[in-house]
């Protein structure tokens, strides 16, 4: 049995994941804005232990964690889910709204990972699951700004499996493909404010139509990827990455082509612009 904490976990993904884990005999912390919204079977057990967190709240972070500590006596699997989408062309986005979705998709992520890590060197060992994206890795037309979050979701991610080795802490990012949840309502996703015409028929407005078609319709199961998510971070070894979804996998393979083609015809100039008494 392990101690699970989970953030954004009141719906969509998130819940499920707090619902795989407890299914698994684990004890799990639901992280979110509004306990009362938790749903009720999460409620219903004495296993589960609701907390009040907004992860772009640093004031509530410690607090949130402190109360997990005392519960449970310490977190071994840290998830963070929370996080939303933004729709736009690059140009139409503003420094707000820009700014807004990196607080909570990278700083949340970060200062909740920040807080959980002097409790896990304290225990020596503890594993970190990132939830990022598919567009972690490849970026999209229309969501420029949320493939950079999840882009520097997978760099903390990867940075972090060296860096916290030391102390028998692992990391992983998750990068799933688009999973049947609720992320592309308006609750979970916005649109930039500003909406520049000459971008209609273009791909960064094609996106926004897609999105409309796809709500609800996703390929991926929200329950069988949670299912997935907790049966690999709860073997020995985590992966560097779990890529989760059909599509996630068909569009790694187009990235793994990309990257090839781009490499090949410039292979031995980029290598030869080292130093020339470099060994």
């Amino acid at each position: 049995m392990a101690t699970w904490f989970v953030t954004g976990s009141s719906r969509g993904m998130g819940a499920e994941i707090a619902r795989a884990a407890l299914a698994e005999g684990n004890n799990v912390v639901v992280g979110v804005r509004n306990p009362e919204r938790v749903p009720d079977d999460l409620k219903n057990s004495d296993k589960v232990f609701a907390v009040a967190l907004d992860v772009t709240d640093n004031d509530s972070i410690p607090q949130a964690v402190e109360a997990a500590v005392g519960r449970f006596g310490g977190i071994d699997v840290l998830v963070n889910n929370a996080g939303r989408g933004l729709l736009g062309a690059l140009e139409e986005i503003s420094d707000s709204e820009a700014r807004s979705l990196f607080d909570l998709n990278v700083f949340g992520l970060i200062n909740v990972t920040r807080a959980v890590l002097p409790v896990m060197r304290k225990q020596g060992s503890g594993k970190l699951v990132h939830i990022g994206s598919r567009s972690g890795f490849e970026g999209e037309p229309g969501v420029s700004m949320y493939s950079a979050s999840k882009f520097a979701v997978a760099g903390v991610s990867e940075a972090l499996s060296v860096e916290m080795a030391p102390f028998g802490i692992q990391s992983m990012v998750v990068e799933p493909g688009v999973f049947r949840t609720d992320f592309l309502d308006a609750s979970s996703l916005s649109v930039a404010a500003d909406r520049i015409a000459d971008y209609d028929n273009t791909p960064a407005h094609v996106t926004l139509d897609w999105i409309n078609q796809a709500n609800h319709a996703q390929l991926g199961d929200p329950v069988k990827g949670a299912a997935l998510i907790v049966e690999v971070a709860s073997t020995e070894k985590l992966p560097t990455h779990l890529y989760l979804g059909r599509d996630t996998v068909e569009r790694l393979e187009v990235k793994y082509q990309k990257v090839q083609e781009d490499l090949a015809p410039w292979r031995e100039k980029s290598a030869a612009t080292a130093h020339d008494d470099a060994a």
